[in-house]
């Protein structure tokens, strides 16, 4: 999706004329902690409520004051992914849009940016939750997704982060909730599987406890 399609229509803009105090009521009444200046088009600064109450001299014009240095931005040709990375990185709730000339489009939230995220990336649909911990140099996505495929199981979103071990922890998200039979496979494999989200095979335990029995008995 281009990220101007996630623009927010509800973040006003301040101009350079407007006063700290304006800036602030604005923020009040928007529940904003963080607000665009734009003049004719151009991306001035992000100012911010925190800045604002620390300024000696509200009553005077945003152009006067001593921190429109700051203007993080993206430009509307970016992923929703980056420009939640970014807003993660500087801890910001609305992060400006500017197109190739500079020139400001509008802002998106982070709240907006959630929603497509968790809309899109089939975190909210059914299924079921593994965790897998495995060494950097045997990592392989094909051998991954060959497993769970020969369990009939679609993966339906994954991340993969390293630990403070130096091991990845690669974090599937799958289409089904009864995991037993993609576990038994990736530990086969030689797969560490740290944690399991899904509910619990309750066919597959009976019948393991069934075949422990009969072991039991022909000993």
């Amino acid at each position: 999706m281009n990220l101007e399609q996630l623009i927010s229509p509800a973040i006003p803009t301040l101009l350079p004329g407007d006063s700290g105090s304006h800036a602030l009521e604005q923020m009040e009444k928007t529940n904003f902690s963080e607000l665009p200046i734009v003049s004719d088009d151009s991306y001035i600064a992000l100012i911010q409520e925190n800045d604002l109450l620390d300024w000696n001299t509200p009553d005077e014009k945003l152009s006067m004051a001593p921190f429109l240095n700051y203007k993080p931005a993206i430009a509307a040709s970016s992923h929703p992914f980056e420009a939640l990375r970014i807003l993660h990185q500087i801890n910001l709730d609305i992060l400006p849009v500017i197109d190739h000339e500079q020139r400001y489009i509008g802002a998106v939230t982070k709240d907006t940016l959630l929603k497509y995220i968790t809309e899109n990336s089939g975190i909210d649909n059914p299924g079921g939750i593994l965790v897998l911990e495995i060494a950097p140099r045997n990592y392989t996505l094909y051998e991954i997704a060959r497993i769970c495929e020969n369990e009939d199981v679609i993966i339906l979103n994954m991340q993969v982060h390293t630990n403070e071990l130096g091991m990845l922890e690669i974090t599937l998200k799958l289409n089904r909730s009864v995991l037993a039979a993609v576990v038994s496979s990736f530990e086969r494999h030689n797969y560490h599987v740290k944690e399991v989200y899904g509910e619990d095979n309750k066919d597959d335990d009976i019948t393991g406890k069934y075949n422990l029995l009969m072991n039991y008995i022909n000993m």
